[in-house]
């Protein structure tokens, strides 16, 4: 009886340990889920207004200067860039980012897509993963971008979708990715990367909730 205690005892005080622990790991997780939280906030405005700079600058720029990433042509070729994770168990994220941006591929350029003229660009393992192995036609260059992660890395990848464009390759550039509102909620969103919009278009360049739910990724 007395060793039965025993073993009660040893196991509630590895119970307590393990308790302590994990509090521990929610500390740390806490402080640096609010620090990226606070780098999405703060940067979100900067990013805001450089692409109302640029879609004015176009607005104003027609008939005087020739840019090439606003050039508006007849769409025969897309590229859609899909912005996932690189890891699960995060809910439907990822589920829900990848139906979106197939949605748009099959809804907003369906003669496109039955061509096989619908490229994808994932960034993120898990929809490079998905679109590789359902036989997509997938640029394979960044879809590990997130290892590592730097600005010449996210440099690249963009540079390699505006010199697609620019040399006609593609003549739309679609974005899918998810925009960040609270720890526990993510709007999954489809905007018209390229070509730029001019200032009158802006209002409809982005597509939200084409995919009208909202992610809890909890």
């Amino acid at each position: 009886m007395s060793g039965a205690l025993k073993e009660v005892r040893n196991r509630i005080k590895s119970v307590q340990s393990t308790q302590q622990i994990t509090k521990a790991m929610k500390m740390v997780s806490a402080a640096k889920l609010r620090r990226a939280q606070d780098a999405v906030t703060q940067m979100r405005p900067y990013a805001h207004k450089l692409q109302e700079m640029l879609s004015n600058i176009v607005s104003n720029s027609e008939g005087e200067i020739n840019i090439a990433l606003a050039a508006e042509r007849a769409v025969e070729k897309v590229m859609i860039i899909v912005v996932t994770s690189d890891r699960g168990l995060c809910g439907g994220y990822n589920s829900n980012l990848i139906k979106l941006a197939k949605q748009v591929a099959k809804d907003k350029y369906p003669e496109q897509f039955a061509k096989g003229n619908v490229q994808f660009l994932p960034i993120g393992k898990k929809g490079y993963e998905h679109f590789t192995k359902n036989g997509f036609k997938v640029v394979n260059k960044f879809w590990d971008i997130f290892t590592g992660l730097s600005f010449d890395k996210v440099q690249a990848a963009a540079k390699h979708a505006m010199d697609a464009f620019a040399n006609k390759e593609v003549d739309a550039v679609e974005l899918i990715f998810s925009e960040f509102k609270n720890a526990a909620t993510q709007i999954f969103v489809a905007e018209a990367f390229l070509p730029v919009k001019k200032t009158a278009k802006v209002a409809g360049q982005k597509m939200l909730i084409l995919y009208t739910n909202q992610a809890k990724m909890f």
